[in-house]
């Protein structure tokens, strides 16, 4: 990796080892071969994708292919395998258009599992963004948006004919096929992607019909928080997610839509349910305070849980049965720790580590593990956070301060390994990760706490944590800045504009400052979160302005670095404009574009240089 300065030891380490570490798998599911001896998952490096396999009786890791090209934006790899184990399944945009524009498009491409090169499945010329197989593996059923709309497909493994199943211009997407290949159920989104219709069809596409129904479920990524309907024929169930009870919890109909009842009610978030082989348990992940933990449940006795992984600090994820029922491989990482694959024995509780792929004994004692806070903001409502603190803190030493404000604002910070927390933590600075009102994870009233009034209320939680800060005898109170990608970056402008004393510095990676400028200007699934969070803008245009930093920016006094990638799709002018609007004014601020990058800077090369730019531009105010 070339860096345009000197790799600085950090201690025995480098910010590029910071940044190699990476999750195993890349976020996409462990997917078992139907003998229940080996697990395949994804890696990547630079533009170069690789699929390999470990074997569970001898442990061996083997490279079953490699291939270039990459995905549309947040678009998830959906690795799969058939159920004669011939076949593993995934989505990949491969075409080159140098010499023009094109839409996204993710196709669906079939690898051999004894390693021949892949070939492309389909030629949709179109994006593809979810797919599932036969369980006879003639077919593959996918949702697409050839037509302007994503509509349900099939095509044929045989002789690769596609076929259009609907013609509906309400988004349908992730669609299954029942066991017994007569039904396909997908998902239907309404105009505002907030109501969700499960349907129901024939394999041919007639008889179309709807047997569930969920509402005032926001959906950003157009049906990826809701899913893929879970059909179990063995319990006469459909299961899907709902926060009607005001936390995210999945619910149960029965196949005709009849008797909707909740799977297990708690106070937590569960996502990435998935069914056992004979459709008798659901495995699910829930989110309590950023710690995941995996809880395996009987559908038809849903009153005793069972929690199989349950980490003290740290995250579970991508959850996959194996075929026999007995085991389920995760993910699992902690903050000084990047996923790794595990699996766990469903009737005994044991656990076993897969991989290794992060090397990390050179790093053993150095990295720093977080300290779970809360605080009360001004109204009293806790706010929960990590803090990270320098190792070498000592007794009379003042440190300088960071907070670091996530993306969404619907997310959260969880229990995960951040190489650029550990950075700033190595340079010396505390770090404080709050998850403000409007975070995810926390229950829907205090996701939609936020309504109407981004950058106002959630940035005086943001404040009360710099009191917290100034509270702590180790910090520097002169020295607190502001750092944060996407809504982080965002809230950095509001916190310069709104609240224009408080801050040393303001560093918005990728952040947005006229949401009127971005509603005209920005694609669906932005403008849709707006009309969700504040409502119509020919109804609520002042709304829109007043959550708007560019239009305060004459109160600024803080110095801004603004940064943020170009070259690549998705982009956006909003940090070009806001540069402009405090030069404008006559204020202080620096701003630098990374080449090669869509808005938000990503690759490990162009990372290394933001990062020391900040600690930079930290130093000089």
């Amino acid at each position: 990796m070339k860096h345009s300065r000197k790799e600085e030891d950090l201690g025995g380490f480098t910010l590029s080892h910071l940044l190699s570490l990476k999750p195993t798998g890349e976020g996409g599911v462990p997917v078992w071969h139907p003998n229940g001896d080996s697990i395949y998952f994804k890696t990547s490096t630079q533009d170069k994708k690789s699929i390999l396999s470990i074997n569970l009786n001898n442990g061996k890791i083997k490279k079953v292919s490699d291939h270039k090209g990459g995905l549309a934006f947040l678009s998830p790899t959906m690795l799969t395998c058939s159920s004669n184990g011939q076949w593993l399944a995934y989505l990949n945009n491969a075409k080159n258009l140098e010499d023009r524009k094109s839409s996204n498009r993710n196709e669906i491409w079939l690898q051999s599992t004894s390693g021949e090169k892949a070939i492309q499945l389909t030629s949709n010329n179109s994006n593809i963004n979810a797919y599932a197989w036969s369980k006879d593996d003639e077919t593959i059923v996918f949702s697409a948006n050839l037509f302007g709309f994503y509509n349900i497909f099939k095509v044929g493994i045989i002789d690769r004919k596609i076929t259009r199943l609907t013609f509906d211009k309400f988004y349908q997407v992730y669609p299954t096929i029942l066991h017994d290949c007569e039904k396909i159920y997908f998902v239907q989104l309404d105009e505002t992607w907030s109501k969700h219709t499960i349907m129901v069809m024939n394999l041919d596409g007639s008889e179309i019909h709807p047997v569930a129904y969920d509402q005032d479920f926001f959906d950003y990524h157009y049906g990826q928080s809701f899913g893929f309907p879970l059909i179990s024929q063995s319990t006469n169930s459909i299961i899907f997610p709902s926060n009607r009870s005001g936390w995210i919890n999945y619910w149960r109909t029965s196949i005709d839509g009849e008797d909707l009842n909740i799977v297990f009610s708690e106070e937590s978030d569960q996502t990435e349910a998935q069914l056992s082989p004979d459709g008798c348990k659901l495995a699910f992940v829930s989110n309590t305070n950023g710690t995941t933990r995996l809880t395996v449940i009987n559908i038809n006795d849903s009153r005793t849980p069972k929690e199989l992984v349950v980490p003290e600090m740290g995250t579970v994820s991508a959850l996959s049965w194996s075929p026999d029922g007995n085991k389920i491989a995760y993910y699992y990482g902690t903050p000084t720790c990047p996923s790794e694959l595990w699996f766990v024995n469903v009737n005994s509780g044991e656990k076993r580590q897969l991989t290794s792929k992060n090397n990390m004994s050179q790093l053993k004692d150095k990295l720093v593990a977080p300290t779970k806070i809360s605080y009360h903001s001004f109204d009293n409502i806790e706010i929960s956070a990590y803090l990270y603190s320098p190792s070498q803190r000592g007794s009379s030493k003042k440190f300088p301060a960071l907070v670091l404000v996530h993306g969404g604002p619907t997310s959260q910070f969880i229990d995960t390994y951040r190489a650029d927390v550990q950075y700033f933590v190595q340079k010396g600075y505390v770090v404080i990760l709050p998850n403000i009102r409007g975070s995810s994870g926390y229950g829907k009233e205090f996701e939609n706490s936020n309504y109407q009034d981004w950058g106002h209320d959630d940035l005086r939680d943001i404040l009360a944590g710099v009191d917290l800060l100034k509270s702590l005898d180790y910090v520097n109170n002169r020295k607190i800045s502001i750092h944060g990608t996407s809504y982080g970056g965002c809230m950095c402008m509001s916190a310069v504009c709104f609240a224009p004393d408080v801050f040393q510095a303001a560093i918005p990676h990728a952040g947005y400052g006229d949401w009127l400028d971005f509603n005209d200007g920005q694609e669906l699934r932005h403008r849709q979160l707006l009309r969700n969070k504040f409502g119509d803008i020919d109804k609520y245009h002042h709304i829109y302005k007043r959550c708007s930093p560019i239009y305060q920016v004459s109160n600024v006094n803080t110095p801004v670095f603004l940064v943020h990638g170009h070259g690549r799709y998705p982009s956006s002018d909003a940090s070009s404009k806001f540069a402009n609007a405090l030069e404008q004014e006559y204020k202080t601020f620096e701003y630098k574009v990374y080449p090669n990058e869509c808005y938000y800077v990503q690759s490990e090369e162009n990372l290394a240089e933001m990062y020391q730019d900040i600690i930079d531009f930290l130093d000089r105010f």
